[in-house]
């Protein structure tokens, strides 16, 4: 017996007619009588009571219809969940991050969101701001952890925020304000600056101009670099300081001194981006494990 027998028996026992269940099954009527009838010689009884006008379920036919709609709705659940399995084991999401702005929410979201989905591969790409909302207009990428970009940036990606940071001051364990509890803005302006890339990292420098505007006169940017390692390497070998968010710490470790800024101006906002009209459930899972972050942190 194959499952084929019984949806041909349903068909003919739900239609009462061999004529019309065979044009709904497209196959051709006298072939269609035939498994009938193999299926009868197949279990050893009649299934069905034949006249030459009608033809009507037996006893134990209407018996075996009702298991066979059972088997046939089993078989039916199988294929759904190992599809819906087969379906996770490929599916695959990219995520854009900036590394020193999402280390205290990219692991714990990661943890919660492979918890639910562990067979969904999560790619994830140290990015600059620029990159990041270029690839999502692009679509090889389908949300992105970073700094909250100026409104216009935006344009329909949606933006939630999840943490916002104070600026801070970052200097190597040697330099001179090592030792400082915090600092002002005056004393800092004096030194030199070592910041990010103005063309990758916009964003970043229009909130340098809006910190410093009040002192008349814009910082001293010594050099610009395009990631947070080669930021730690070059204010670990004292040529200058940075600014950077309080969380810097934890990307930083021993290697820099993280110095509290006397009023530093609006904190960084860091949030997750996404493109609302293209977000499939996996992705929405994703934004709701990000808004959970402090509850799965390590």
């Amino acid at each position: 017996m194959e499952l084929r027998h019984l949806r041909y028996f349903v068909a003919v026992a739900e239609n009462e007619n061999v004529s019309r269940a065979a044009e709904k099954l497209h196959v051709s009527q006298p072939g269609l009588s035939r498994q009938i009838h193999d299926l009868e010689n197949e279990i050893g009884f009649a299934l069905f009571a034949r006249t030459a006008k009608s033809i009507k379920l037996t006893e134990a036919g209407k018996t075996f219809l009702t298991e066979a709609r059972d088997v046939l709705a089993r078989v039916e659940t199988a294929i759904n969940k190992a599809r819906n399995v087969h379906s996770q084991a490929r599916s695959e999401i990219h995520v854009g991050y900036a590394p020193s702005l999402t280390v205290q929410i990219l692991p714990a979201a990661l943890r919660k969101f492979q918890a639910q989905f562990p067979r969904t591969r999560v790619a994830l790409h140290d990015l600059s701001s620029e990159e990041i909302l270029t690839k999502l207009r692009a679509g090889k990428l389908q949300i992105a952890l970073t700094a909250q970009p100026p409104r216009a940036a935006l344009r329909g990606l949606e933006f939630v925020e999840l943490a916002s940071y104070p600026l801070c001051v970052a200097v190597a364990p040697k330099h001179p304000w090592a030792t400082s509890k915090s600092l002002t803005l005056a004393e800092v302006a004096r030194e030199p600056l070592i910041g990010y890339s103005a063309q990758e990292y916009p964003e970043y420098h229009t909130g340098l101009k809006k910190l410093f505007a009040p002192l008349g006169r814009p910082p001293q940017l010594l050099e610009e670099h395009d990631g947070v390692t080669s930021i730690i390497a070059a204010v670990e070998s004292g040529r200058g300081f940075a600014l950077v968010p309080s969380c810097f710490a934890c990307i930083s470790g021993p290697r820099l001194k993280i110095i509290a800024l006397q009023n530093p101006g609006e904190p960084i906002s860091v949030g997750a981006i996404w493109d609302k009209k293209k977000a499939t459930e996996t992705i929405e899972k994703f934004v709701a494990a990000t808004r959970d972050h402090k509850k799965y942190a390590a």
